[in-house]
């Protein structure tokens, strides 16, 4: 493999290779998929040679039928044989496609069957995408282009470092951004054979995990560095609850550990451009934001008063999310007055209860279970406030949608939010800064409060727009955070 240089002194490009089990539009289940397709382009911009790793899944083929064969994979302990593809994003990245019709060509998600339970073979099948990553990125790769960083992502390639430790020869260097701590890719020991790790490996300094073997917890132990998606979440992380068993070893690494906030897609997500809303605007015409809410309460069956804030959300549904604590308050939500629309999906238990909430108050609240992206659009242009009253939150990006699009967020204090709302008090209005309402108490009664105050301010239309106004104004684009990556790459590629 070519050595690496520095960036400042190199005369090609920086070389990385972004693997990752998503990448919007291809393939999506949440925010790793927006950064996938998001960070990637902008670090094109910057002049980085971005090129992505993805597995073949049929969706992510039936949107790129032009791709060609690259090369053929041979097998590898129980891992079964692959083909390279090579395509590109609609945004132009090159794209190398895992091809493994064993693994990848099923019906379902990525990670789920169509009766939403985990694919049995899930260790496997990502197992290959890490050692697939890994081989790429050393001097074995039967590809002529060579990264000189790998940037994993997830649990789902948390063993390509691994696998580079233990092996042998020149390699890149490695970096795995933590998505969500939450999930650890846990699975048997018995399958580190089949995964071709040596049997050494499995110990605690290692890829083993209270005696099972951990996906995450393997990246987390032999990447070069690490990052997160905000700078809260990379402290809440190394110490408990937030650290889910991992905390130790984040605290360990806290020195090449870094907390780098997500952007958005500031072109896809712009009320002035966004051909899925019913009318577009800017901070110099809000005054049209309320042609989508009317425009929302029409689709949805909602009544249309004019003295009634709207709020939203728009999620999955599960406790991390805290909506189990909206749930239990919707009676007092509705009576300041005020009407709810629900998007999205998730545990059976919530999904019911929101459902049974708009059956019976059918003129002030809406849920639709699933995901409906022009939904989620006119959701953000219509509403007047966006909930994510989250336990955690790594790092959010609705909580930055709604801010562009004049919709003061209503969070918790956690990770992403903290970092990127700032709470409607006197002193931040005075300084222009405040963007939403922020509360801290994991309780469905703090929530509540915050409603009411949320609902109150609404009604001081000046201050409302003022907090519109000092959201609009804020940059969440990827430019500042994909800077911050090129330093780390080159930093790393500089220490090799």
């Amino acid at each position: 493999m070519p050595p690496a240089t520095s960036t400042s002194t190199q005369s090609e490009p920086l070389r990385v290779l972004f693997a990752t089990s998503e990448c919007a539009p291809l393939v999506k289940t949440g925010g790793l998929g927006d950064v996938s397709a998001a960070l990637p382009v902008a670090l094109a911009r910057l002049g980085v040679d971005a090129r992505m790793l993805l597995p073949a899944y049929p969706s992510v083929l039936a949107q790129l039928p032009a791709c060609r064969k690259l090369a053929q994979l041979a097998p590898s302990a129980g891992l079964p044989a692959s083909s390279l593809l090579q395509g590109r994003t609609a945004s132009g990245i090159p794209l190398y496609l895992l091809d493994c019709p064993e693994f990848f060509d099923r019906p379902g998600g990525p990670y789920q069957d169509e009766s939403g339970s985990d694919w049995s073979d899930n260790a496997l099948r990502f197992g290959l995408l890490s050692h697939v990553a890994a081989l790429l990125a050393s001097a074995d790769s039967p590809l002529d282009w060579h990264p000189q960083v790998l940037h994993c992502n997830e649990w789902q390639t948390g063993l390509a470092p691994a696998y580079l430790h233990h092996a042998s020869g020149a390699r890149a260097a490695t970096l795995l951004t933590v998505h969500n701590l939450a999930f650890q890719g846990i699975f048997g020991a018995e399958l580190v054979a089949a995964l071709g790790l040596p049997p050494d490996s499995f110990h605690p300094d290692g890829v083993e995990y209270y005696g099972k073997l951990s996906f995450l917890k393997a990246g987390l132990q032999f990447a070069d560095a690490i990052s997160t998606v905000s700078p809260g979440y990379a402290l809440e992380i190394q110490s408990e609850p937030f650290g889910f068993g991992l905390q130790g070893l984040l605290a360990a690494r806290k020195d090449c550990l870094h907390g780098i906030l997500n952007g958005i897609d500031t072109s896809l997500w712009n009320p002035a451009t966004d051909p899925l809303i019913a009318s577009r605007y800017s901070a110099d015409t809000l005054a049209a934001k309320a042609v989508n809410k009317s425009a929302l309460r029409a689709r949805l069956g909602l009544a249309s008063a004019a003295d009634v804030p709207l709020f939203a959300v728009i999620s999955r549904l599960t406790e991390q999310k805290g909506l189990d604590w909206l749930l239990e308050i919707a009676p007092q939500l509705l009576a300041l007055p005020a009407q709810l629309v629900l998007l999205g999906s998730g545990e059976p238990e919530l999904e019911r209860g929101f459902a049974a909430l708009a059956q019976s108050h059918p003129q002030a609240v809406s849920a639709t279970i699933g995901f409906d992206e022009t939904l989620a659009h006119l959701i953000e242009a219509g509403a007047d406030a966006f909930l994510m009253p989250s336990r955690f939150e790594p790092c959010g990006m609705n909580q930055m949608y709604s801010q562009r699009y004049g919709t003061p967020p209503i969070v918790r204090a956690t990770g992403g939010l903290a970092d990127t709302v700032v709470d409607c008090t006197p002193a931040a209005l005075a300084a222009g800064s405040a963007s939403g309402f922020v509360f801290h108490e994991q309780s469905a009664a703090a929530l509540l409060v915050t409603l009411e105050r949320a609902a109150s301010v609404w009604r001081e239309r000046a201050t409302w727009r003022a907090l519109q106004h000092n959201g609009m104004a804020r940059d969440f684009s990827w430019d500042a955070s994909a800077r911050r990556y090129v330093e780390i790459y080159a930093r790393l590629t500089n220490n090799r």
